[in-house]
């Protein structure tokens, strides 16, 4: 048969396609891309706002008109939790939860279209690790590797623990063969990855400071980027080896989600203004050129002009590099849901906004802080008709540069700051 599939959400969504893909590959399925003529069409959902829900929709409605004679299912988070809505579409052939998207060929033995609908959706209770993997950009110099899934926090806000489940990892001795088959590869990156990665806890009782012990211990090739960590999970070990590490990149993203210990509170997070505040400063006072990326959320319920203006005097005040602006999304079955003093779409909208151009303004005074640097970089986009290439450093900067056209590692000074990038000039190739 002809597959194609289609992904929305995450790193970990990206992975968890790529590995169902390569489970059709294996059973001598042809892969096309999406919107081209096929027998099937497999669709990864994600649900973690209102807007991501309104896009699975389209998505699902674009695939039914481009081949309207395939089957066509429908898995992930979106498909765990709001069935009824996808049921609803005409047109769709079988729902898959999180659970049951790994089992997809034994669960479907024809892939026709069906005159009734096929609804495979389990609970997530005691479910097991499924290791992914994939490719995170064209060149194949970037693979991202998920290591932990589920979630066991209680946020406010938040619909993953109920669409994926409690917290599960990757077994120990399966994640050290597994680094050791990438190091054998063309990968020259490694993002770790996962639902809640800094709780990875392997069968075995090895925790995510291990991980990256693990790393540090293994002859590898490879530099190693996280995804995201949580705030308490910085311990100060972990960032002990961090600092001194040469294997593991320079760059945190971390949530903060509002900087009002209000709403902090309102929204459950594990952690307090302070803890974040200082373990900014011990970053940056033990990695200089680090780069810090922050998640935050505006428009929370109750959510005051006043605690607002905590959120941005606090972010102004810190040395990050950039901000991840989330407008909040009422979401269905979560704690905020009932929350009252809803925050006014326009007022959501105009806060949305001032923390986007504060992240402008923290990515350039970052970036300017880079200049005359020597950093590392992966090319990944190259541009024949200028002989450049884009790519990132080891703590995420985007920088362009003269070059041939080789994918090899190089190392470049850079010169100067661009609002999105910086010119830069190779000094050593690297073999």
């Amino acid at each position: 048969m002809k597959i194609s599939f289609y992904n929305i959400g995450c790193k970990v969504n990206f992975s968890e396609t790529a590995e169902i893909q390569e489970q059709f590959e294996k059973l001598g399925h042809s892969i096309v891309p999406f919107g081209n003529p096929s027998d099937a069409v497999l669709i990864n959902t994600c649900t973690v706002t209102r807007e991501a829900d309104a896009d699975c929709r389209k998505i699902i409605r674009r695939a039914i008109r481009t081949s309207p004679n395939a089957f066509i299912g429908v898995m992930g988070c979106y498909a765990q939790l709001r069935s009824d809505e996808i049921s609803a579409i005409e047109g769709v052939d079988a729902i898959f939860g999180n659970e049951e998207k790994y089992h997809i060929p034994e669960l479907i033995g024809n892939f026709q279209k069906r005159n009734k609908l096929g609804l495979y959706i389990g609970k997530l209770e005691h479910v097991e690790f499924h290791g992914a993997s994939s490719v995170d950009n064209e060149n194949h110099t970037r693979v991202v590797l998920k290591i932990q899934d589920g979630c066991d926090y209680v946020c406010t806000y938040c619909t993953i623990p109920s669409a994926r489940g409690g917290s599960r990892s990757m077994k120990f001795d399966d994640l050290r063969n597994k680094l050791l088959e990438l190091n054998e590869t063309e990968f020259n990156e490694i993002i770790l990855s996962g639902v809640n990665l800094g709780e990875y806890k392997a069968p075995t009782g090895e925790n995510f400071t291990d991980v990256v012990k693990l790393v540090e211990s293994l002859d590898l090739k490879l530099r190693f980027r996280i995804s995201s960590i949580e705030p308490n999970l910085v311990k100060p070990d972990l960032l002990e080896i961090i600092s001194n590490s040469e294997k593991m990149c320079p760059h945190f993203h971390i949530p903060l989600q509002s900087g009002s210990p209000d709403i902090l509170k309102l929204m459950k997070r594990r952690y307090n203004i302070d803890v974040f505040t200082n373990l900014v400063h011990d970053i940056k006072e033990k990695i200089p050129d680090c780069c810090i990326g922050i998640d935050v959320i505006s428009g929370f319920p109750g959510e005051t002009d006043s605690h607002f203006k905590e959120t941005y005097d606090l972010l102004n005040s810190l040395p990050i590099s950039y901000l991840h602006v989330f407008t909040y999304s009422k979401r269905d079955g979560t704690e905020a849901a009932v929350y009252p003093n809803e925050v006014p779409h326009n007022t959501k909208k105009d806060r949305t906004h001032a923390l986007r151009a504060l992240s402008d303004k923290k990515k350039n005074e970052f970036y300017q802080s880079q200049n005359g640097k020597i950093k590392t970089v992966i090319p990944e986009q190259y541009d024949e008709s200028t002989n450049t290439w884009k790519g990132w450093t080891e703590n995420y900067v985007k920088v362009v540069f003269k070059n041939e056209q080789k994918k090899d590692l190089v190392k470049v000074k850079l010169l100067n700051s661009e609002m999105n990038y910086i010119n830069s000039k190779v000094i050593q190739q690297h073999n």
